[in-house]
């Protein structure tokens, strides 16, 4: 399957372009700005060589035309960056990773918005595609560290039971994540919120810390 990640250059969009790969996925990088996704896709093969990994870079029109695409944008992007692709992604499963956050001193706090969330605002301007809410509390760091033996639980909400189980098996090919249904779109504002909980303790602790959801098997 190829996936396209839009606003794929930025610190998450290129590690999930990373393990994605690396699970055998061929990945589109894209960018509003083709040539900065080509020069990053090199700049990865540079840093992981010998791993035959399948990742191109493109503009994010190219992106937007894979099976499955992730929406990695900033928050304040991927509402215009779906809605200027509405037609690319029609009929299509799209994966929302972001966070409306701002940073308050010493900590991030969660912003409020007129749909909650941005998933829920992304599936707004998209009625044509399914939307899914996922990979919100995945550090980025870690994640494009291929040798790092990351394990983490990853978060997943949507309303259309397709997305739901497209997502959790995009996630589930990754070694070390376990996707959890974690309910609709509705309950992805709290999923996203919960965000800048993490990342202020980990601001906190120095730490590159991952959500871990005892007492559920599997």
């Amino acid at each position: 399957m190829r996936v396209g990640i839009l606003g794929g250059t930025g610190p998450l969009g290129r590690g999930l372009a990373l393990r994605l790969a690396a699970s055998g996925y061929d990945v589109v990088v894209g960018s509003r700005d083709a040539e900065r996704a080509v020069s990053v896709v090199a700049d990865v093969a540079t840093a992981w060589p010998g791993r035959g990994l399948a990742i191109a870079g493109a503009g994010n029109e190219e992106a937007a035309a894979a099976e499955t695409v992730v929406l990695a944008t900033p928050w304040d992007a991927a509402v215009p960056t779906a809605r200027a692709l509405a037609g690319a992604l029609d009929g299509k499963v799209v994966v929302s990773v972001a966070n409306a956050l701002v940073r308050q001193g010493r900590e991030m706090q969660a912003l409020v918005l007129p749909r909650g969330s941005v998933a829920a605002g992304v599936q707004a301007v998209l009625p044509g595609s399914a939307v899914a809410a996922a990979g919100h509390h995945l550090p980025a760091a870690r994640l494009a560290d291929l040798d790092d033996d990351l394990r983490a639980d990853v978060l997943v909400c949507a309303d259309d039971d397709g997305a739901l189980e497209a997502t959790v098996g995009l996630f589930g090919a990754v070694p070390g994540l376990r996707p959890l249904r974690a309910g609709s779109l509705a309950s992805a504002s709290a999923v996203e919120a919960f965000t800048a909980v993490l990342i202020t303790m980990n601001m906190r602790y120095k730490a590159h810390s991952t959500l871990h959801i005892a007492g559920i098997d599997g």
